[in-house]
């Protein structure tokens, strides 16, 4: 009888080699989704004095090796790992790449340079927050920064400027994902060409790509997205699609944008209200009111008061089970006690989407009370193992350490 497959070599991309230069985390979280779906990914770190945790936890599934490439047996050990594998990932600003002698043609080739290329089929992805080509290019900035100049920013609603998200929609999803979407894409490439090739993501255009729903229909003057700000269907303005405090400082959401949905908000939110619940002159919430934008705030005060009358949980248990779109906003904790989170994710996200056929990373494995043990890897803790499979035998380790390539003799910043 045929051995099975082992789950490990069903992952989608298994035996995929991945390089990723240890940065900030969009570059980690792109390594992590290759990790997550099977690929083998080694993160080149810096050496330091001690091997300790490195402040990665996005870092599940990857082997490290520290080793410094600005010495000459470091750079050669670095390269040799480089020509092996099938991705690199460079987190790092413009020109750092350039001065390791690590940039794309190295690998890639360059025929008007006449450099030939030792791995054609790399996929070298770099990651930069402002555009190679524009006037930022040179400067140094973070998530909040490259919404602002993706013209996301100023479409969020706030109390005279915008509120700015976590650091989710320019680092992780334009960034870091959209990374990763760039090495698949590249991949299936290179299955028709051969050949590798350079994939560019800054976080300000994979912004704005994500973004082009509200930015497109933002230039139509669409009603979704208010003009002011915060007067739209989605942006605040609507009473209907907007977040409320219940009596405990707890919140739930309201999203019930679409008549149906709205009919049994209404139906539901003041059935549960004392039957003379009413705003000072008597005005009281009804179905016919969601077309009329003159009775908005009337509908915003209402609900507001009806909301602040009841916990939340009261709230939860009006709504649960039906059509109202009205849930609550839960905790970190509580979303990782739900139960479809406690099989599908629990405290660490289970990797997304699902594949049923050739699954990711077991879920079992990644729920630990510990987190350190299923999302930090030890800086350098795989070094002699990566070694070892390169073949660098114990004399070429010695002259590594003679020339400071594991830490001590050249450590500087890149």
């Amino acid at each position: 009888m045929p051995q099975q497959p082992s789950v490990t070599s069903l992952r989608p991309l298994a035996g995929v080699k991945v390089v990723e230069f240890a940065g900030l985390a969009p570059g980690p979280m792109a390594g992590m989704i290759l990790a997550d779906f099977g690929a083998d990914v080694v993160r080149v770190d810096r050496p330091v004095a001690s091997a300790v945790p490195a402040p990665d936890v996005l870092a599940r599934g990857k082997r490290s090796i520290a080793i410094d490439p600005k010495t000459p047996s470091g750079y050669a050990v670095v390269r040799k790992l480089v020509e092996q594998a099938d991705v690199l990932i460079d987190p790092f600003r413009p020109g750092v790449m350039e001065r390791l002698k690590l940039e794309p043609e190295v690998f890639l080739g360059d025929e008007k340079k006449g450099v030939q290329g030792s791995n054609k089929r790399l996929i070298y992805a770099r990651l930069v927050g402002f555009p190679r080509e524009g006037s930022h290019k040179d400067m140094a900035g973070h998530d909040l920064n490259y919404l602002a100049l993706s013209g996301v920013l100023s479409m969020l609603p706030g109390e005279g400027k915008p509120t700015f998200p976590l650091n989710i929609l320019a680092d992780f999803a334009g960034g870091g994902a959209m990374c990763a979407m760039g090495i698949l894409l590249a991949l299936v490439e290179r299955n028709r060409s051969g050949l590798g090739q350079v994939v560019n993501t800054d976080m300000v255009s994979g912004a704005r790509y994500l973004s082009s729903f509200p930015l497109l229909l933002s230039q139509l003057h669409s009603p979704t997205f208010g003009d002011p700000r915060g007067t739209g269907l989605l942006d605040g303005g609507a009473p209907f699609y907007d977040v409320y405090t219940c009596a405990d400082g707890r919140w739930m959401t309201v999203g019930c944008l679409e008549p149906q949905f709205f009919r049994v908000f209404v139906q539901r939110f003041v059935g549960a209200l004392p039957k003379d619940f009413a705003l000072d002159d008597g005005w009281r919430l009804s179905i016919e009111h969601q077309a009329d934008t003159d009775a908005w705030s009337r509908m915003k005060e209402f609900m507001t008061r009806g909301f602040k009358s009841q916990p939340r949980d009261y709230w939860v248990n009006v709504f649960q089970g039906t059509d109202a779109c009205t849930v609550p906003v839960l905790s970190v904790e509580e979303a990782a006690a739900l139960a479809w989170a406690t099989t599908r994710g629990g405290p660490v996200p289970n990797p997304h989407p699902r594949l049923e056929r050739t699954p990711s990373v077991i879920s079992s494995r990644l729920q630990s009370s510990d987190l350190s043990q299923t999302t930090v890897v030890v800086r350098g803790a795989h070094t002699e193992e990566i070694l070892s499979q390169l073949g660098v035998g114990a004399d070429e380790q010695a002259k590594l350490r003679q020339e400071g390539a594991f830490g001590g003799k050249s450590t500087a910043k890149l």
